[in-house]
């Protein structure tokens, strides 16, 4: 592998454990946040970067729940999908590529967007249908904005996945004929 080649993945390499950490971290503001404007209901008014969920946390408090439970959710897989990313990182090897360790990962990556989706989905519908109700939780929809992108992510990696799976046999094949 060229030194560019190399350069190129320790950088994604780095990019990934930025994006963990910082995936990790808001995770965790949600979390603790939420948990908080349970015990402490004027915290609601700033949960997180601006989400103010006080009106529907003061007028019906299993919606605030379900609420704030979709968005620490989605933002949880968000974390550990790339906690997965990063263990690709620090198992892929590049003489012998195509191992089922990676082809797992990926496969695992893939539900893991897949899930995100999904989550994603539900928490829109229920929140588009607290809008109808007349509920004001706009800025909500940042948590779940993304989800087309998730979906889509998880359709390419299952396909990668399974090219990875086909490479290991060729390589299984190629290591027998050697």
């Amino acid at each position: 592998m060229s030194k560019n080649q190399d350069f190129i993945i320790k950088v994604l390499q780095v990019v990934s454990w930025i994006i963990f950490i910082g995936l990790c971290i808001e995770s965790g503001a949600l979390i603790f946040n939420f948990t908080y404007s349970i015990y402490k209901p004027i915290a609601a008014h700033n949960i997180y970067k601006g989400l103010d969920l006080a009106v529907l946390q003061q007028n019906h408090f299993a919606h605030f729940i379900a609420l704030m439970s979709f968005i620490a959710v989605i933002a949880t897989l968000k974390a550990y999908l790339f906690y997965l990313v990063v263990k690709i990182f620090t198992r892929l090897n590049f003489v012998k590529p195509f191992s089922a360790d990676i082809a797992k990962l990926i496969e695992k990556i893939s539900k893991e967007a897949f899930s995100i989706a999904i989550v994603g989905v539900i928490a829109h519908q229920y929140a588009k249908w607290l809008v109808q109700e007349g509920y004001e939780i706009s800025s909500a929809g940042t948590y779940w904005s993304d989800t087309d992108a998730f979906l889509m992510m998880a359709a390419i990696l299952y396909v990668i996945a399974h090219v990875f799976k086909k490479g290991i046999e060729l390589q299984s094949e190629n290591d027998l004929t050697v």
